[in-house]
């Protein structure tokens, strides 16, 4: 039985994997599963049911088997790969298999935007990463998974072991093509060379047929088997009225190999053989070329997510037992060995050790933690054995936060990728229509079907959509590696192409351009007092001031209790209040104190604090705070890129006018409550500027969340990671500038993408319309402008940043 069609979907097949039915008289053939299954779909409820769903989208039915769908939908499944979200919406991350060009990245999210139930579903054309989002009261996972399946992609949960497994899997199937396509080639262009020195000298017509077929021998499997990609894709595409860069390959390279057929048969004209061989062999090496290019961008990224172990050691009744760290909980005690990395975040509860927290911040030097002290996942325990406490589970540790924030900023997509992804979907489609055209026109000039042939292959072939597609994604993706490496995680690539364009930078002082930590530098008396009232009124706010004040409370008092307080009020930017056995505490800065009635002297350079006891000052303190190293010259550095750089402050004149002074910020604004810091980023607005406010991430929220692009200064705490959208991890100001140089870099070599990509389709176009190129150096062109935009994305890599001290 040979020649054996699928009922479904007309493919031959091999027949030792055939389906055969018997349906009355008549047998019925399939492939797989999933056309014999889709077949009786399609003729028990019809197309319109079938395709209801999807608007004027028409699918080409699944050819996958679909015997393994129900697994997505399995508990366990569910457990492990899918995430909820508080409005009752599921989220997973998928691997989208047979994505060649940004056209298959715009079909897959076009079909699967107007799916009913998808609310969302984003693609990485970089690593065919997918973020999907449903409402699964609407739809279930394996109807998405199945919707994939119908346009001829595949789709898997995202897995770092089993991608890797995959992505070897996929490179020996490149090495196999490839190996014949380069054998193939190589010798047709011997037979060429052969051809050639006939064609000047002389050849009898018996001797040509001979390397004719010959040539036809070595380009058939190139054409079938290594081009066998570009085959299928077009296929899918053309069920799906989808013109891609498959279609162009595949048609310019049927053309040619059909014509050099029948020119050896009629022997008329010349074959075309080589440019067969050539067009696949050149593509094929390209897109392996493009593909480790993209694996090695995306390693820097899969370095920081990846080695994290599995499982803990956790000491249970002085017994120890491996635990997976998913079903660690918090207040378990974990054992850590020097080598062993934390992957949840706790406080040593026994022994000591050096951890190296440069994965997290950047720091070089190890860092030492005692007991008390807090570990954070990410750092690796360099020399000894400690014991600690978890303060949080494993989806909720920093290391988690880092991971997800990575695999959330690569599948957010730049305003100006969304816009060539857009072009991209058509872009095939028009380069087909100017090569009919061409082909029409010359023939019709030159009445030379041979010719106009030739030219039309040309034209089809040259086009590239790949470097389009790949001008935004392959250098926001570069970027967004270096700034993790760097301790700089940027939580969409969208924020790149935003603080590249931004001209305003705000600033706040205490925790920002200070260490945040103010310390007591002068004290008066006023009158006698119990140092444990005020120790137990600062103990009850988390600010920096308060803190300070409690640390030099602690430090001069050796006998100190916290007493229960009652009716506690925290007045933002001003102070705080409580009541203990009936007296009223009162505690904050001048303005606070003067506007409950009390007189105060104001006059001095630091920061001030008050404490007063049933509306009588009893004490007065003095704190200064110190600007954090390298703040002077990373905001010279920003100042000298042209960006106007401000300050915002709560605190008052003088003392903001002080640290000003010392790192160079010429404009400043004092005394704002948190609504009038926000008030002022609106201000900048009405100005015309794009606003990057850096602020410690809790009293400048709203600030924060008016500006454009929000830094927070938070060593990864959990506030600062939900309101930001970059956060620093070393809470060095040097990064804010090395932020701006990698966004300004970033977008620099987006747009040098771009401009190369139109560049080159402009140019090599028309000349393919007026004859000045043939197929063979059409094929490599192509090949080279999207490697020409790989490797000007690689380029990023060489920005040279200091070391951070």
């Amino acid at each position: 039985m040979a020649n054996i069609a699928c009922t479904h979907c007309k493919l031959e097949f091999d027949e030792s994997v055939m389906i055969i039915e018997q349906e009355g008289e008549k047998k019925l053939f399939f492939c797989c599963k999933g056309c014999q299954g889709v077949y009786h779909l399609l003729s028990s409820e019809g197309l319109d049911t079938f395709y209801d769903k999807l608007g004027d989208t028409k699918l080409q039915p699944a050819s996958q088997k679909s015997d393994d769908l129900e697994k997505f939908d399995l508990e366990g499944f569910k457990n492990k790969y899918i995430t909820s979200h508080e409005d009752g919406l599921y989220e997973i991350n998928l691997i989208i298999e047979g994505i060649h060009c940004s056209a298959c990245v715009w079909l897959n999210e076009k079909v699967l935007h107007k799916t009913e139930g998808v609310m969302e579903a984003t693609i990485n054309y970089t690593n065919n990463k997918a973020k999907i989002v449903w409402d699964p009261d609407e739809i279930k996972l394996s109807k998405i998974i199945e919707t994939i399946r119908s346009i001829g992609y595949n789709a898997y949960p995202y897995d770092p072991k089993l991608q890797e497994e995959r992505a070897v899997k996929t490179r020996k199937d490149y090495y196999s093509r490839i190996l014949v396509a380069v054998f193939g080639s190589m010798n047709i262009m011997w037979i060429a060379i052969a051809h050639c020195a006939g064609y000047f000298s002389g050849m009898k017509q018996e001797f040509k047929d001979i390397l004719n077929v010959a040539e036809f021998i070595l380009a058939t499997p190139v054409l079938f088997y290594s081009g066998w990609i570009f085959f299928r894709g077009a296929y899918y595409g053309y069920k799906n009225n989808i013109v891609n860069m498959d279609t162009l390959v595949a048609s310019g390279a049927v053309s040619a190999y059909i014509y050099s057929i029948y020119a050896m048969v009629t022997q008329r004209g010349e074959v075309y053989f080589d440019s067969v061989a050539m067009i696949i062999t050149f593509v094929l090496v390209g897109k392996y070329l493009e593909v480790l290019s993209k694996k090695h961008a995306v390693d820097t990224l899969d370095s920081i997510m990846g080695s994290t172990p599995t499982e803990v050691t956790v000491i249970t009744d002085k017994e120890k037992s491996l635990i997976s760290i998913e079903n660690i909980v918090l207040g378990d005690t974990i054992e850590l060995k020097p080598g062993e990395k934390v992957v949840i975040d706790g406080i040593v509860t026994y022994g000591q050790a050096s951890f190296d927290e440069s994965s997290l911040t950047g720091e070089s030097e190890p860092v030492y933690k005692q007991e008390g002290d807090s570990i954070l996942s990410g750092s690796l325990c360099l020399d000894s054995v400690l014991r600690y406490e978890a303060t949080k589970d494993a989806s909720s540790s920093l290391l988690h936060s880092i991971v997800s924030l990575l695999e959330e900023s690569i599948t957010k997509k730049p305003r100006i990728e969304q816009l060539a992804d857009a072009v991209s979907g058509y872009f095939s489609s028009i380069i087909l229509a100017i090569a009919l055209i061409a082909f029409a026109g010359w023939w019709f000039i030159d009445d030379d079907f041979e010719h106009a042939l030739i030219i039309g292959i040309s034209v089809i072939v040259i086009a590239c959509p790949c470097a389009l597609g790949l001008a935004t994604p392959m250098a926001t993706l570069v970027g967004i590696s270096i700034a993790a490496k760097r301790g700089v995680l940027f939580k969409e690539a969208t924020f790149l192409e935003t603080m590249a364009k931004s001209d305003l930078l705000a600033l706040d002082k205490t925790g920002t351009i200070t260490e945040g930590k103010p310390s007591v530098v002068h004290t008066q008396t006023l009158q006698k007092y119990d140092h444990n009232l005020l120790y137990s009124l600062v103990s009850t706010s988390n600010h920096p001031i308060s803190k300070g004040i409690a640390t030099y409370l602690k430090q001069n008092n050796e006998l100190l209790q916290e007493l229960p307080l009652v009716d506690i009020k925290t007045i933002q930017a001003k102070g705080i209040q409580a009541s203990y056995q009936g007296k009223k505490l009162i505690g904050g800065n001048a303005s606070y104190m003067q506007s409950t009635g009390l007189s105060v002297d104001e006059q001095t350079e630091n920061t001030l604090f008050y404490f007063a006891i049933e509306d009588q000052l009893v004490a007065r303190f003095e704190l200064s705070d110190t600007v954090r190293e390298g703040t002077k010259e990373a905001i010279k550095e920003i100042q000298a890129m042209g960006v106007r750089v401000v300050m915002l402050t709560g605190d008052h004149e003088q003392s903001a006018q002080k640290v000003a002074q010392e790192v160079g910020i010429t404009e400043i604004h004092t005394k704002l409550l948190p609504q009038e810091k926000a008030e002022m980023i609106d201000k900048f607005h009405e100005e015309g500027h794009i606003a990057v406010m850096a602020g410690d991430g809790i009293n400048d929220t709203i600030a924060l969340a008016k500006s454009d692009i929000a830094i927070a200064m938070g060593n990864g705490a959990d506030v600062a990671i939900s309101v930001s959208d970059v956060v620093l991890m070393d809470e060095k100001p040097e990064s804010i500038y090395e932020a701006y140089r990698l966004s300004k870099r970033t977008f620099r070599a987006v747009k040098e993408n771009l401009g190369f990509s139109l560049l080159y389709n402009v140019i090599a176009v028309p000349l393919a319309v007026m004859g000045f190129v043939n197929p063979l150096v059409a094929a490599l062109s192509m090949s080279l402008s999207s490697l020409i935009v790989v490797g000007n994305s690689m380029r990023i890599k060489t920005l040279k940043f200091k070391d951070k001290s």
